[in-house]
């Protein structure tokens, strides 16, 4: 099936299920993806191999500058936005400039909206980076990825492009004391003769043993909605058992919202 890439730094605002109307931000190339997993569910495809020097990373100038140009014009059309949020074709926490871009967005938000959140949707690869932590520490929304207790399954969800330590990962997620909001992705299917299903009773128990032990202020659990890289490989987890799930989050008292 077919993905697809943001051709630009800017995009939107769009009507997100899980944010409300999102002026998104791209900090990664618009030809290609740049991440640190390579997800088998990823909308933008799969994460290639190597660098190409045509497609270099977006300037902290140019980001700041297209978000200027844009938020003035939302403002003279009378629109405004819910939220910023950086996602993109990638992972935006990878661009160099990060702690800074984010600095500069949130002196534009309070300048243009400042009732709009600032979200960052990431997959926390880079959170052992105190830099990286410290600039999600200054948005309003720190959305941060855990689609499995099992580093098997992150494995073959994932697919880390480099060593991953989820055990690590979890501990840098303890240092936000809260702060954050926990992704997870449910999804049913095969790749490369391996069933998927981060949503079997042994996966939600582990799961959520240690959503429990992090106490974020909320959980946003969702399945897929656009084509992935596997096409009918993959399936979606309905609604009704996203929603079991949730009751048992919802019982650990942790505000949790469904995405079907």
């Amino acid at each position: 099936m077919s993905t697809f890439l943001f051709d630009s730094i800017i995009f939107g605002p769009v009507r997100s299920r899980r944010l409300g109307v999102s002026l998104g931000i791209n900090l990664l190339p618009c030809d290609r993806k740049v991440c640190s997993f390579d997800c088998i569910y990823c909308e933008c495809g799969w994460t290639p191999h190597g660098r190409s020097i045509n497609s270099p990373l977006p300037s902290r100038t140019d980001v700041r500058e297209e978000l200027r140009t844009v938020l003035t014009a939302m403002r003279t059309a009378g629109e405004k936005p819910d939220v910023i949020t950086y996602a993109g074709n990638g992972e935006p926490t990878m661009h160099p400039d990060f702690a800074g871009i984010i600095d500069d967005s949130v002196t534009l938000r309070n300048e243009f909206f400042p009732e709009a959140k600032i979200s960052v949707l990431s997959n926390a690869s880079g959170i052992h980076r105190k830099s990286v932590r410290e600039a999600l520490m200054k948005v309003d929304m720190n959305i941060l990825k855990l689609d499995s207790a099992f580093l098997s399954t992150v494995a073959t969800l994932n697919r880390p492009r480099k060593s991953y330590d989820l055990a690590k990962v979890i501990e840098s997620m303890k240092l936000f004391n809260g702060k954050f909001i926990i992704q997870t992705l449910f999804v049913r299917g095969e790749h490369e003769g391996k069933t998927v299903d981060n949503s079997a009773p042994e996966e939600v128990e582990a799961w959520l043993e240690i959503v429990r032990t992090l106490n974020p202020e909320s959980v946003m659990i969702y399945t897929i909605e656009r084509d992935t890289p596997l096409g009918k490989k993959l399936h979606k987890v309905p609604l009704a058992d996203l929603k079991v799930i949730a009751a048992r989050v919802e019982a650990a008292g942790i505000r949790t919202s469904v995405s079907g």
